[in-house]
């Protein structure tokens, strides 16, 4: 079978505009010299503000709504895009919403508490509830689980997307997906890519596309992982996991050494959720000379190194391409941080 007619068998609940553009950055192309940069505009999913998360949406919602759920429960950092995300598919579905958000990033502003995606979290009609640590995945889940079963104590047949480990990566099938997509545009447009890079946090954006991207042949097309909250070891492992686990789901033999999943932390800087000089030059670039909006926790680490290694020579002579996953709210919650 094809990547397309094995991913048809997950049950899926429609939530974005796909396929997303792929679009040239000349000026950009032309500061950093000696290669043609491209952007896979993930902004533009179209949920909400669009990102990545509304891809791996699809295929959780899927799952609930055949289980015949009517309740969805998830837990975030303060500005999560997830958790964003979730509530409005949720509002889409109409499903309740109950969002759990972790104090992930300590001594912010009053503004990152209240607006950017805190402030749509609110407008969507989420239940919003605090989970006093940051680092404490198996917790915050097992807090999700407690609340879920208060409610299917009460008649609601609650589900819950967990951000621990051991847990199917269903979110992940989105972006084997996507990598059909790139395939597909870089045909259609005769574009040769070499590389790839991508925000690697919770991994399943970067394990997907690896998996699809493997599935597909194009094992040729590297792609790199930029570390937006943890150290490369780490990462690594979490990558290399999931990918493990959703090729297992999508039940294909490939091939996939840890050794092969490329990461860098050389553009964490400061740590989760906190901007660097890097990531906000890098934000600046993006917005002066392309008019594209990144935001301070994900894309714009990401696209930092996307530019040093394109002005270093590190992404060769082929074209590269930056796989924008969203988070432009964030903007707004990081406020003249940003521009100041």
């Amino acid at each position: 079978m094809t990547v397309t007619e094995t991913l048809a068998a997950f049950p899926r609940t429609a939530l974005t505009h796909r396929p997303t553009p792929v679009e040239f950055m000349p000026n950009l192309s032309a500061a950093v010299g000696g290669v043609d940069l491209y952007v896979k505009r993930d902004d533009c999913t179209g949920l909400a503000m669009g990102g990545n998360k509304a891809r791996q949406l699809e295929f959780y919602l899927g799952e609930a709504l055949e289980q015949g759920a009517s309740a969805v429960l998830i837990t975030g950092a303060v500005q999560s895009n997830y958790v964003r995300s979730t509530a409005a598919a949720a509002a889409k579905l109409g499903l309740r919403c109950i969002v759990q958000l972790e104090q992930r990033v300590l001594d912010m502003p009053e503004l990152y508490h209240r607006s950017g995606n805190v402030l749509l979290d609110h407008v969507l009609g989420a239940e919003v509830r605090t989970f006093p640590e940051g680092e404490n995945e198996a917790g915050a889940d097992a807090e999700l689980e407690r609340v879920a079963a208060e409610l299917a104590a009460a008649g609601e047949r609650p589900y819950v997307i967990h951000l621990s480990g051991g847990h199917p990566p269903l979110g992940a099938l989105g972006y084997v997906d996507a990598a059909t997509e790139i395939v597909e545009q870089a045909k259609s447009m005769q574009i040769d890519f070499g590389t790839v890079v991508v925000p690697s946090g919770s991994a399943m954006t970067h394990a997907g596309l690896l998996v699809g991207l493997r599935a597909l042949g194009a094992a040729d097309l590297r792609v790199i992982g930029v570390c937006v909250r943890r150290a490369v070891a780490a990462q690594r492992e979490r990558v290399h996991q999931c990918a493990v686990a959703t090729a297992g789901l999508l039940q294909m033999d490939l091939e996939l050494n840890i050794e092969d999943i490329e990461v860098t932390d050389d553009f964490l800087g400061p740590g989760y959720g906190r901007m660097g000089p890097a990531g906000k030059e890098a934000i600046l670039q993006a917005a002066r000379h392309e008019g594209l909006l990144l935001d301070p926790v994900y894309t714009g680490k990401a696209f930092a190194c996307f530019l040093d290694y394109a002005a270093r020579g590190a992404l060769g002579d082929r074209p590269a391409l930056f796989v924008h996953t969203g988070g432009t709210p964030a903007l707004f919650g990081y406020g003249a941080g940003v521009a100041g």
